[in-house]
């Protein structure tokens, strides 16, 4: 098949290609523990719990005193981290409380050179608490504390009308005032010209606003990522690439992950398949995902073609799965953009 060479033209508006994204930041708040303390706080390990504001605070005095590890956290802040720490221009909105955890947040993204528009609120900031035992099994217990109170008049329009991406996240439908700004960034977004990509991210959050996303997806979205779980309960059918072709017929290009197959991408009704490029037995998939998404991103924002953009996107998600949390360390960092600063990442396997 002859390949598809597209270019999206994203330097019209500024020499610097502009990512900006809105999701849910999460600081994770990772704690090593023992089985029995697991036993103790009635967690079943390996699990991942919604937990109320009464649950947060007796495991954050369960934590108190214990040697604890802070990081950036969230879908679309993982992805925003990841392009900046690749050296494109990225922002990241959102809302943290007035508290330690929302300053930990933000001056962990100034030391990661994430530019944020993140808005403050009473609300303790969202929180993941990660309880790690002997056996490195991550046990997460997710509060989502000010996200819920991200609202319309929270975004800043200049910064929508100046990127040549905004990104957000199906996790941004869960409450009536995210969705009224996510809204509010879109018609932004359209009447400037600023392309719009979307990370369906969870498959309960399809489950619960299929019709929304179909819409969004058809009438608001210039790219669209899904894994083959989600596309399957958005177009009710278990075959990754007819569902690529479906969601093709709604947007511009489509994104179906297919795990250890690889992923389908569909760019105005033409379908390309992109290998996999990573281990057969990953060691951890926490953020997999995410970081495609910066792939697919980082190679638009280099005028690189779909097909190119698809292939860096594998790249980096390959990668983050051999080891362990959604963000690369620095020296993998440094390795990956010497990589991609020359032609071997072509011949990637």
């Amino acid at each position: 098949m002859t390949p598809i060479c597209v270019y999206y033209d994203i330097h019209m508006k500024d020499e610097a290609a502009r990512v900006y994204g809105i999701g849910n930041p999460l600081i994770d708040i990772i704690v090593d523990i023992e089985n029995h303390d697991l036993v103790e706080l009635g967690i079943h390990k390996g699990t991942m719990h919604l937990i109320s504001k009464e649950r947060r605070k007796e495991l954050v005095s369960f934590i108190h005193g214990k040697k604890t590890t802070y990081s950036c956290g969230g879908s679309c802040p993982n992805t925003i981290i990841a392009l900046a720490a690749l050296g494109i221009e990225a922002t990241i909105a959102g809302k943290v409380g007035d508290d330690e955890f929302g300053m930990i947040y933000k001056k962990n993204l100034d030391q990661l050179r994430v530019h944020n528009e993140l808005a403050v609120c009473k609300e303790p900031t969202g929180s993941s608490i990660i309880l790690v035992t002997p056996d490195s099994e991550r046990t997460m217990n997710t509060y989502l504390g000010a996200n819920r109170e991200y609202d319309e008049q929270d975004v800043v329009l200049d910064s929508v009308r100046k990127a040549d991406f905004f990104h957000f996240t199906g996790y941004m439908w869960d409450t009536a005032s995210q969705q009224r700004a996510i809204k509010k960034a879109l018609f932004e977004a359209k009447m400037n010209g600023t392309k719009v990509t979307f990370d369906v991210a969870d498959p309960f959050a399809v489950g619960r606003y299929r019709e929304s996303f179909l819409s969004l997806i058809k009438h608001d979205c210039d790219v669209v990522f899904a894994n083959s779980e989600e596309a399957r309960i958005l177009f009710d059918n278990y075959d990754a690439y007819e569902c690529c072709k479906s969601m093709g017929k709604l947007c511009e290009t489509a994104i179906v992950k297919n795990g250890k197959r690889g992923s389908f991408i569909s760019y105005r009704g033409e379908i390309m398949t992109i290998p996999v490029k990573g281990p057969v037995v990953p060691v951890d998939t926490t953020g997999a995902g995410d970081v495609y998404a910066a792939g697919f991103l980082y190679g638009q924002c280099k005028g690189m073609d779909i097909e190119e953009s698809g292939t860096i996107a594998s790249i980096l998600a390959g990668r983050i799965i051999t080891q362990r949390g959604a963000q690369f360390s620095s020296d993998t960092t440094e390795e990956l953009k010497r990589l991609l600063a020359t032609d071997a990442w072509r011949s990637e396997v």
